[in-house]
């Protein structure tokens, strides 16, 4: 459910951004008890047709980005909320290092059939990392196929 949809003006005077408000309200259909609540400005300009479009995106939009950064955070990468670390783009290249770590681990995951075997065994991506680690600090490995090998 949808209660208001209104302009408003970011600051006083002439030359303020001007976006758009809306507030909404999942509710359970048998009880009326509210189920989730928020409220959302975008730059789509918005009438009572899309609203309910634009709020189910939003909201999509927002589960992905929460969902991946939990992952980040909790899954071995050591993702922490940042307010800008360094003294000028430090906290980006290493969001950067970060994002390529998980996509270079995707797609060795789709892509390396050993890979994809010890990550099934090894659920947890820090217990695969903390392995790997302590494997490559005391043995010398010829390629990646022999450390894959020796792993299984």
């Amino acid at each position: 459910m949808v209660r208001s949809i209104n302009d408003v003006r970011l600051r006083s005077g002439d030359d303020a951004v001007s976006v758009h408000w809306f507030e909404s309200t999942v509710v359970n259909t048998t009880t009326g008890e509210p189920l989730y609540h928020n409220s959302c400005i975008t730059h789509h300009r918005l009438t009572a047709d899309n609203v309910v479009a634009v709020a189910q995106s939003g909201r999509g939009r927002w589960k992905m980005e929460n969902e991946n950064t939990n992952v980040l955070k909790t899954k071995g990468y050591h993702l922490e909320h940042n307010v800008g670390h360094g003294k000028q783009y430090l906290s980006a290249f290493l969001l950067s290092l970060n994002l390529l770590a998980l996509l270079f681990h995707t797609v060795l995951e789709w892509s390396n059939a050993k890979y994809a075997l010890l990550r099934h065994v090894l659920a947890r991506r820090q217990t695969f990392s903390h392995d790997i680690q302590a494997l490559m600090r005391y043995l010398v490995f010829d390629s990646w196929d022999h450390l894959m090998d020796f792993m299984i």
